[in-house]
């Protein structure tokens, strides 16, 4: 067959040096993206805490700072750092999550943001490269060299990993690890040895560092060996013989199911192994030492008080199994309770509506929404292409053993996607970069069936590749927000998805670049991430805007007039209602019906005029009269909590606000009319969303009607 030449002409030892030229090439374009891109946004939500996490496991050997992501990723992106001399913010004793932000904020900004934060950046790009390179081998090795290097170049272009290829963060790094794992497990199959082996072992366990999906490694690997063991007994089977064969065809047929119980022990025994290795690995990240911290010092919450507060006991059980017999480390253990406590209390944004947690069809939709057109086509053709060349009488060498490989590709897609859809944290497509690496692969195998079948198909793959291309351009630097043109493109995407599949945080350095641009130094700044990161870190003059993160998890005052003029910038985030709630639970929901003067990196929308916003301004006021009331302040505290309900009379949470105070003061009967108000309230507006707070307020009323003691604000 004619196309098959494609394959015989890099097979000459001076060619091989072509195949060496293309791969650093494309590797060498993906880096200057992602070096551009580093340099481009502003630090997001998560990397200066990782970062500061990861330096002091290097310097102190602790492990409390940020124990809900195992260490590989942080120890990484810390690496360049080791010889700087930097000043790290002294522990103030707050529970660890909150600690690790605000202390890795100051370590970040106090040692010259860039200065830190840009090396990290790009230790942490070393992952996007080695996934790349690990695409082309996989793809190569199975379907050959175009294969593989069609993959590497889809791959190279696509938006969403070079939006998160550069950042002091887990998911890239998660998926090079995984594809790797499932790689050398792949290699080892294929021609089973110690050293093989090993490195599968080795592999698993960096996955199993570097994020806690890793440990849908175990059964996405014991699956593929099942299905390596049914395949080859399929493929076994005779026939219904003639009366002289049968003997024969019978003593074969046993011989052959011997052979696949075999071979599936074998890979059993091979699979064992190297989770073993990989359990040493983990180990080994932690130094081999059970305690999150040296000296005696514990986590906050520790360990067993934290387990309790776990809203899946049985789970919980679990965890507690594992301390007491010191099966993996205790900073691992915090980090897999914690995971899951997150995933249960996170709220999710899809199709313009707040959530109290995940949807079912979510990454689903998500996939078609934030992959590139030409890759959504290209995935189209695949199940086309290879059921056509499954009926062919005569396929191509190679195509039916290629076939047999699928299993180590379609496997994994599955079982990720099966598990992420029914777990409860829908807050990015993100956590899918894993199943991407793996299609990507596969794609690879597409093209080049399809030039096994017609060289003239290589027009159509040049025209997806230039469309990719060209998509990724488009949209650089912003590449977070992306999201393809059947959906409306990066500036419809906030109509379906939110968080990190438009807003991380990353757009600060172009919103100080649009705010020096025209001279505007008079602004207010509604932030999704500010408290881990300040606007005014990025020396940036707005006034900040309540924030949930502002109010309830870090108590810093926002003093907010009900009436705000200039100019406005709101995160997509906040406009959304993924802190607050939608519809009249965000404060900031009436910036929807307002056209913006422009919108920044799809991230940040910008607005001016003069605009009320009550709820807003009586949210900030019913903290302050909170923490007031707790310093024991209850006159100054009750004028708070009374003019915030005057601005916000329909508000539950301000109205409950009111009640706490008048409680704290000795108003009971003043206090239980006001929790009644309250209640209805959070009855009459998205009540899914405020479960706990209803709760809260039924168990404030029954100890006031029963003339207990002032209830818990």
């Amino acid at each position: 067959m004619k196309a098959l030449k494609l394959q015989d002409a890099f097979r000459s030892p001076v060619r091989r040096w072509v195949r060496v030229v293309c791969v650093l090439s494309l590797l060498l374009l993906q880096a200057l993206q992602l070096v551009h891109v580093a340099r481009a946004t502003s630090s997001s939500w998560d990397e200066p805490h990782h970062l500061l996490d990861g330096y002091t496991i290097w310097k102190l050997h602790d492990y409390r700072l940020n124990p809900e992501v195992p260490p590989l990723i942080k120890l990484t992106a810390a690496l360049p750092l080791l010889g700087m001399h930097l000043e790290i913010p002294p522990n103030q004793g707050r529970e660890d999550p909150t600690e690790a932000f605000l202390d890795g904020k100051a370590f970040v900004f106090g040692n010259g943001g860039d200065r830190v934060l840009f090396p990290a950046r790009m230790a942490a790009m070393s992952y996007a490269l080695a996934l790349g390179l690990l695409i082309y081998l996989f793809a190569q090795e199975i379907f050959g060299f175009f294969a593989g290097i069609f993959a590497l170049a889809m791959f190279v272009f696509d938006p969403n990993f070079l939006a998160h290829g550069a950042m002091v963060t887990t998911d890239v790094g998660a998926a090079c690890c995984f594809l790797a794992s499932v790689y050398s497990f792949y290699r080892y199959c294929r021609r089973p040895g110690w050293m093989r082996l090993a490195v599968a072992g080795v592999a698993l366990g960096l996955a199993l560092s570097a994020k806690y999906t890793g440990i849908f490694l175990l059964p996405i690997l014991a699956l593929i060996v099942l299905l390596e063991a049914a395949l080859n007994s399929a493929s076994r089977s005779v026939r219904r013989p003639s009366a002289d064969s049968r003997p024969q065809v019978e003593a074969a047929n046993q011989g052959g199911l011997a052979q696949t119980w075999s071979v599936l022990w074998r890979r059993a025994e091979g699979l064992l192994a190297a989770g073993l290795i990989a359990w040493v690995v983990v180990w080994s990240f932690y130094g081999f030492r059970y305690r999150a911290a040296p000296a005696g010092k514990d986590l906050n919450p520790p360990l067993a008080e934290y387990l309790t507060q776990m809203d899946d006991q049985r789970d919980a059980r679990i965890l507690r199994l594992m301390a007491h017999y010191r099966l993996l480390p205790e900073g691992y253990l915090w980090g897999l309770e914690n995971t899951t406590q997150v995933a249960d209390d996170d709220t999710s944004y899809f199709w313009g509506r707040v959530y109290p947690h995940g949807n079912w069809e979510y990454f689903p939709v998500a996939l078609l929404i934030k992959s590139t057109l030409p890759f959504l086509l290209l995935l189209v053709l695949t199940p086309l292409v290879w059921w056509g060349y499954q009926r062919t009488p005569v396929a191509p060498p190679g195509v039916h053993s290629a076939a047999r490989d699928l299993i180590f590709l379609l496997a994994p897609i599955a079982v990720y996607m099966a598990i992420s859809m029914s777990a409860n944290m829908d807050i990015g497509i993100r956590h899918m970069l894993p199943v991407y690496a793996f299609l990507y692969v596969l794609l690879g195998g597409t093209a080049m069936l399809l030039l096994q079948w017609d060289l003239r198909w290589a027009w159509l793959l040049s025209a997806l590749l230039a469309w990719q291309v060209v998509t990724s351009v488009q949209v650089s630097p912003a590449y977070m927000a992306y999201g393809n043109r059947a959906w409306g493109g990066p500036a419809k995407v906030d109509r379906y998805l939110g968080d990190a599949n438009t807003d991380w945080g990353q757009q600060l350095k172009a919103v100080k670049a649009y705010l020096d641009q025209r001279h505007i130094t008079h602004c207010w700044f509604a932030y999704f991430p500010d408290g881990s990161i300040d606007p005014s870190d990025y020396a940036i003059p707005c006034r900040r805007l309540p924030t949930a993160n502002l109010l309830w998890w870090l108590d810093v005052p926002v003093p907010t007039p009900p009436v705000i003029s200039g100019t406005v910038l709101i995160s997509a985030s906040d406009l959304e209602g993924i802190e607050f709630g939608d519809g009249r639970l965000n404060p900031y929901q009436q910036f929807w019906k307002i056209k913006p003067v422009a919108v920044i990196q799809h991230g940040v929308y910008v607005f001016q005029g003069t605009f009320k916003i009550p709820l807003a301004a009586a949210l900030a006021e019913a903290q302050e009269a909170e923490d007031l009331s707790d310093a024991g302040q209850s006159t100054a505290a009750l004028a708070k909590a009374e003019d915030a309900a005057r601005l916000a009379p329909d508000s539950g949470q301000v109205q409950d606000t009111l009640g706490d105070v008048l409680a704290a003061d000795g108003q009971k009967a003043a206090a239980l009319a006001q929790y009644q108000r309250a209640l209805l309230l959070r009855q009459s507006v998205r009540p899914d969303l405020q479960v706990q707070d209803i709760q809260q307020l039924k168990t404030k009323i029954a100890q006031l009607q029963s003339g207990g003691n002032q209830p818990a604000g």
